[in-house]
């Protein structure tokens, strides 16, 4: 049985990928801005398209990036899915997220990334094999990755004003 952390809000790596209007503190809805896309190779079929090489797609301040990404659309030709594969960053203006392969509900505004998963927030990095992230709500849960010792979730968080070695 795969053990399981729920990452606390208050914590350094809580991954508020939220964006926030300058100025105001209110926060906005990170999946209701306009989405950009990139890529060495793009392909259209009537359900989506694909981007090969350097692909990527922005959306407000967040960022998915990888080797391959397809994306998926509905009737209306809205985009419903992403599914990212190779080397997958998600990246934010406080937090970088990596994975080998995402994907992306939009209309959960939840991003799922699997395989050698790890999250990074200034020195603070938490490891494990699968993370769950609701972008809307700012909830998310890592599962532990296998090790000799079972399957862990691994990190260091450096709490505010704690001097790198060295310094």
């Amino acid at each position: 049985m795969a053990r399981s952390s729920k990452l606390p809000l208050t914590a350094a790596v809580a991954l508020a990928l939220s964006l926030a209007l300058p100025g105001t503190g209110v926060t906005q809805d990170p999946t209701s801005a306009p989405v950009m896309y990139g890529g060495n190779t793009f392909s259209y079929t009537p359900n989506g398209f694909s981007l090969v090489g350097d692909a990527e797609i922005m959306q407000g301040d967040n960022r998915l990036r990888a080797g391959r990404i397809e994306a998926f659309t509905n009737a209306s030709s809205n985009l419903t899915r992403v599914e990212a594969t190779g080397e997958v960053f998600f990246v934010t203006p406080t937090q970088t997220l990596r994975g080998d392969r995402a994907v992306y509900n939009l209309a959960e505004g939840e991003i799922v990334l699997t395989g050698d998963v790890i999250v990074t927030q200034g020195r603070n990095v938490m490891t494990g094999s699968r993370l769950v992230y609701n972008v809307r709500t700012e909830s998310a849960r890592m599962e532990g990755a296998p090790t000799p010792a079972g399957n862990r979730v691994q990190g260091v968080f450096y709490p505010n004003g704690t001097p790198a070695q060295g310094n």
